[in-house]
C-alpha cells in the first residue's frame, strides 16, 4: 500500500522549500529547489515532483505564500481608487498623528496606496450611534461610477464614518457600483476591519483593495497548476497572518489575511518546538536567502498583536509578530561612503551569488561563508556544485579597495551581516524590555544555522536549538497549524457600566459567524473552539491591551483583575482605582486539523565523514564534516565540526558543542557553560 503525506511548501526569494509529512509514521522529509519569480507555482510543482512520485499520495496540501507582501514592498498593486464620506477625504492623506522617527530631520509620512487624487467623496452620513443622519446620495456614487471608468481603476475601496456600527451605506454603495463597474473588486471597510479608529480602519481597506488582485491572479494560478493534480477532495490551504490556515478559496476573499503568510510559519514551528522540548521562551530567527526575520515565543505561545505596520502604514489584522530586514545568505556585499554595507539587496534566485555560477557578479554572505570552508562546494542544496574560485575572485576585487584579502573581505562581511542580524534581535527583545540571556535561540532558514553561534555570543545567549529540517523549518511548521479566523467588534463602554449578558450576547453573535465559517471549511463541529478577549484600557488612556476571557459563565471582577495584573506586567505599574474602558470584543475561531504525532526525520543514507580546513577567527582549523543522518539521538559532537544536510549547514565553532536530543533536534552550548 502506498505510502501517503501531508506537503507544505514555503516559497522564499531564492529558494522553496518542500516538506512531506507520512500520515502514518509522523516522519518528515524535505526538499530545496531554486524559486521561480517569473512564476512561483513552477518552483512548488517542481519541488513536489522532486519530493514524492505521485500527486495521488497527498492527503494535505498548505501554502505559504509573500506574493502580497512583496506587492506592497515593491508598490507593484492594483490601481486603487478610495470612496469615503463627503468632508472626511483627507482622513488617508492627513494620516495619524504618530510621526514615525521623531528625532529624524528627514522624516516623511508613508505614501499612501491611494493618493489624494485618487480619493473620492460621497454625501451621506451614520452618527457614531448607528443612527442614519443623512442619506447616501446615488448623485455622487453616479459621478464617482464615470470617474472610476474613465481613470481605469482596478479596484475600489469603500470605507464610510461609522460603517463599523451600520453598515448600510458602504452595502448600498457596493450594491450600486457593481451594475456600473462590473468585474471591478469593491471592497467595504466594515466587512474587512469591523472595528474603530478611521485612519486605521481606511488603511486596512484600502491596503486590502490594493493587493486583492495580486494575490487572487496568483492563488488562481496556483490552483490551476496544482489543485487539479491533487486527489478529489484534497483542496489547497494558505498560510494566514495570525498563524492559522485558511482554504485557498477563502483566502482570495481575504486577501489581506495572506500578507505575512510565508514568514509566520517558523514561528509556528516554534511553537511546537517549546511543547517538544519544554523550552517555553523561544527567539526564532529564520535567515532565508533574502531576508531575516525574528519573532518570540513566550510561555510557550508565539507573541501576538491585534494590528501591525507596514511600510509606515497601518493594518488592522491579528498577526504573529515578526520583525524582517533585508539579510540573508544571498545579501549583496557593496561599498557606500568608503565603508562596506550587506544587504538589504539581495542576488535572490535570479542571478544569485556568485559561487553559483549564474550571472551573479556582486559578493554575497553565501560567497563569503563559502571562501571561509563553512560550505561544501561539492554539495550544495539539490546537489549543486559552488564556484569557490569565483566567489573568491570578487571578494579579492572588493578587498583591493580597503586594502584586504579575500579571506579578511569574506570574515568582515560575515561579521557585518551578523551585526544586522543581532540587533534586529535586539528590537524585538532589549527596545521591548525582554532580556535575550533568558531566551533560548531557535536558528533555522538555510543560512541561519551556520550563523547562530555567532548571533547567540553577540547577544550573551547560551544555548542554541537547530531544529529538524532547518533550511525547510517554516514548511514544517505550516503542518503544526490548525484552521484559524479572527472576527472583532467594537463594543466601546465603560466597564463598570457594562452587563455580563450584554457581553455574552455579543460574543454569542460573533461564535455563530465563526461557527458557520469553520463549517464552511469543512471542519466538524466538535473540533471547533473559540477563544474569546477584550481590549482594554485606563480611562483617558489611547491604547489597549487584549486581555483574555476564559470560557462560561463571564466574572466581570476577575476580568478587571486580569487586566491590571497584565497592565503591571507590560509597564511596571498599574492603577486598580482608576475607571476602566472596553474598546472590542474579539473572538478567535480554532478548527482542529488531524495530523500524525511528529516523529523523527525519515532515515536517509549517511554521506561518510571527512574533513577540511575551515577559518575561525581568521585562522584554518581542521574541522570535521558530519551528515546529520548519521547522528543518533544521545550523541555528542565537540567543535569545531559542521554538520551538513540537504536543507542547512550547521556551524560548530571551536568553543561550543552540539547534542542531538529527542525528535532529532540539535541543542547547541559554548564548551564552558
Amino acid at each position: 500500500m502506498p505510502t501517503h503525506y501531508r506537503v507544505s511548501a514555503d516559497i522564499g526569494g531564492t529558494f522553496t522549500d518542500i516538506v512531506y509529512q507520512d500520515v502514518n509514521t509522523g516522519a518528515c522529509g524535505a526538499t530545496k529547489v531554486h524559486s521561480t519569480p517569473e512564476n512561483p507555482a513552477l518552483a512548488v510543482l517542481e519541488g513536489i515532483n522532486t519530493a514524492l512520485s505521485s500527486y495521488d499520495r497527498i492527503d494535505f496540501f498548505v501554502h505559504g505564500t509573500t506574493v502580497g507582501l512583496n506587492a506592497l514592498l515593491t508598490r507593484s498593486g492594483a490601481k486603487v481608487a478610495l470612496l469615503t464620506t463627503r468632508n472626511f477625504r483627507d482622513v488617508y492623506t492627513i494620516q495619524g498623528n504618530n510621526r514615525g522617527e521623531i528625532f529624524s530631520i528627514r522624516w516623511n509620512k508613508p505614501e499612501p496606496l491611494a493618493t489624494l487624487e485618487h480619493t473620492y467623496v460621497a454625501s451621506g452620513r451614520i452618527a457614531s450611534d448607528g443612527t442614519e443622519v443623512e442619506p447616501l446620495s446615488e448623485v455622487d456614487l453616479e459621478v464617482f461610477a464615470r470617474a472610476a471608468k474613465t481613470e481605469g481603476y482596478e479596484t475600489v475601496a469603500v470605507c464610510f464614518l461609522f460603517s463599523y456600527v451600520n453598515p448600510s451605506h458602504e452595502l448600498a454603495a457596493k450594491s450600486y457600483l457593481e451594475k456600473r463597474l462590473p468585474g471591478i473588486p469593491i471592497t467595504l471597510s466594515h466587512q474587512v476591519s469591523p472595528e474603530w479608529r478611521e485612519f486605521e480602519r481606511t488603511s486596512t481597506t484600502v491596503m486590502d483593495s490594493y493587493l486583492a488582485p495580486i494575490v487572487r491572479k496568483y492563488l488562481a494560478t496556483l490552483m490551476n497548476d496544482l489543485g487539479t493534480r491533487l486527489p478529489k477532495g484534497q483542496g489547497l490551504h494558505i498560510m494566514e497572518s495570525n498563524g492559522g490556515v485558511m482554504s485557498a478559496k477563502t483566502a482570495t476573499e481575504n486577501a489581506l489575511q495572506t500578507l505575512l503568510s510565508g514568514p509566520v510559519g517558523g514561528t509556528i514551528g516554534g511553537r511546537t518546538l517549546a511543547l517538544q522540548t519544554g523550552r517555553k521562551n523561544l527567539i526564532c530567527v529564520d535567515m532565508g536567502g533574502t531576508s531575516f526575520d525574528a519573532s518570540l515565543i513566550i510561555d510557550g505561545q508565539p507573541s501576538r498583536s491585534n494590528e501591525t505596520v507596514l511600510e509606515g502604514l497601518p493594518i488592522q489584522i491579528p498577526v504573529v509578530d515578526i520583525h524582517i530586514i533585508g539579510a540573508g545568505g544571498g545579501s549583496l556585499a557593496w561599498k557606500e561612503v568608503g565603508a562596506v554595507r550587506v544587504g538589504p539587496q539581495s542576488a535572490g534566485s535570479i542571478p544569485g551569488p556568485v559561487c553559483y555560477g549564474t550571472g551573479g557578479t556582486e559578493p554575497t554572505v553565501s560567497d563569503a561563508n563559502l571562501v571561509l570552508g563553512r560550505l561544501n562546494s561539492a554539495n550544495f542544496v539539490g546537489e549543486m556544485a559552488l564556484n569557490t574560485d569565483a566567489a573568491t575572485a570578487s571578494l579579492a576585487e572588493m578587498g583591493t579597495e580597503f586594502n584586504m584579502t579575500a579571506l579578511q573581505m569574506a570574515q568582515g562581511v560575515v561579521d557585518i551581516i551578523n551585526a544586522k542580524m543581532a540587533d534586529a534581535i535586539r528590537t524585538i527583545t532589549i527596545k521591548r524590555g525582554i532580556d535575550p540571556r533568558d531566551f533560548s535561540l531557535v536558528a533555522f532558514g538555510g543560512a541561519g544555522p551556520s550563523q547562530a553561534a555567532a548571533l547567540a555570543k553577540e547577544l550573551q545567549i547560551s544555548e542554541v536549538l537547530i531544529p529538524v529540517h532547518p533550511g525547510a523549518f517554516s514548511a514544517w511548521g505550516m503542518l503544526q497549524t490548525d484552521m484559524q479566523h479572527d472576527f472583532k467588534e467594537t463594543m466601546y463602554g465603560f466597564w463598570d457600566l457594562t452587563t455580563p449578558d450584554a457581553l455574552t450576547a455579543a460574543f454569542a453573535a460573533l461564535e455563530e459567524k465563526g461557527r458557520a465559517y469553520m463549517l464552511a471549511e469543512d471542519i466538524r463541529a466538535e473540533n471547533i473552539r473559540f477563544e474569546r478577549g477584550i481590549d482594554f484600557r485606563y480611562y483617558g488612556q489611547e491604547y489597549v491591551l487584549t486581555i483574555p476571557v476564559p470560557d462560561g459563565v463571564i466574572n466581570m471582577k476577575k476580568i478587571r483583575q486580569s487586566f491590571d495584573l497584565t497592565y503591571d506586567k507590560q509597564y511596571g505599574h498599574s492603577s486598580p482605582e482608576a475607571r476602566v474602558e472596553m474598546a472590542n470584543i474579539r473572538l478567535a475561531v480554532i478548527g482542529t486539523i488531524p495530523r500524525p504525532k511528529n516523529s523523527s526525520p525519515l532515515i536517509i543514507e549517511p554521506k561518510p565523514e571527512c574533513s577540511r580546513q575551515v577559518y575561525f577567527d581568521g585562522k584554518p582549523r581542521a574541522t570535521r564534516i558530519i551528515d546529520r543522518a548519521s547522528l543518533a539521538i544521545g550523541e555528542c559532537i565537540i567543535g569545531p565540526a559542521i554538520i551538513e544536510e540537504g536543507t542547512a549547514t550547521t556551524l560548530v565553532p571551536p568553543e561550543w558543542k552540539v547534542d542531538m536530543i529527542a525528535g532529532g533536534h540539535l541543542v547547541m552550548k559554548n564548551k564552558g557553560e
